[in-house]
């Protein structure tokens, strides 16, 4: 194996993680903030909202993720939406982690004890005081473990926006790749990047389970 090239192509790689990072944190902070819409829209709105919800989701989760993006990064423009391929990607991305987010959501709001909902009524609490004092803190209790097992899949899926170009981690091992035919180096230097990132997020996240959950149990 060579790894000389890394010095040739280090700066390059360092600039793909950086976009590689930045896509999944606005993709999973724009996707989860959706997410909770549309699963508070599914709790508290109409019926017929409901289903118009029930067929987005459905349809987001029943087609590839590249399938999507090739629908809104090529199939915009006959609609009038033109973007570049970084704000496409990150629209990709929110779209097509917001009906799973939204699933975990609604997961974490069923596991809520319904006589805490009902002792909030009874003490007089109106609804959305009811949604960000009981159900949003206790529901992301029992959400979180999913949330970042999810936030972990959505930083592999950012691979897929080489296709279209944007010059993330995977494009800049793609062109290192190509350029040197060195694929064994190539890749073995992708999959530490996603290893040392897919470890950062968890331990980051099981850090802020036990910190959240200890703040409940003293609030209690």
């Amino acid at each position: 194996m060579e790894w000389s090239i890394l010095e040739q192509y280090g700066p390059a790689l360092l600039r793909g993680f950086g976009v590689t990072v930045l896509c999944w944190i606005l993709g999973t902070i724009f996707g989860m903030a959706l997410g909770l819409v549309i699963a508070l829209m599914q709790r508290y709105g109409p019926r017929w909202l409901g289903w118009i919800i029930q067929a987005y989701i459905e349809v987001i989760r029943g087609t590839p993720f590249l399938v999507q993006l090739f629908v809104l990064y090529y199939g915009g423009p006959l609609v009038g939406l033109r973007l570049d391929a970084l704000p496409a990607g990150l629209l990709g991305l929110t779209i097509y982690g917001s009906p799973y987010f939204a699933e975990i959501f609604r997961s974490g709001f069923r596991a809520v004890p319904h006589g805490q909902i009902e002792a909030a009524r009874a003490i007089g609490m109106a609804e959305p005081t009811i949604v960000r004092r009981v159900l949003l803190p206790l529901g992301l209790v029992s959400a979180l473990p999913a949330l970042v097992n999810f936030s972990i899949i959505l930083t592999k899926e950012t691979v897929i926006l080489s296709i279209i170009t944007v010059p993330e981690l995977m494009y800049q091992v793609s062109r290192m790749s190509t350029e040197t035919f060195r694929y064994l180096e190539a890749n073995l230097v992708l999959a530490l990047f996603f290893w040392a990132l897919v470890e950062t997020i968890s331990r980051v996240g099981r850090r802020f389970e036990a910190r959240i959950t200890k703040h409940l149990i003293e609030r209690t």
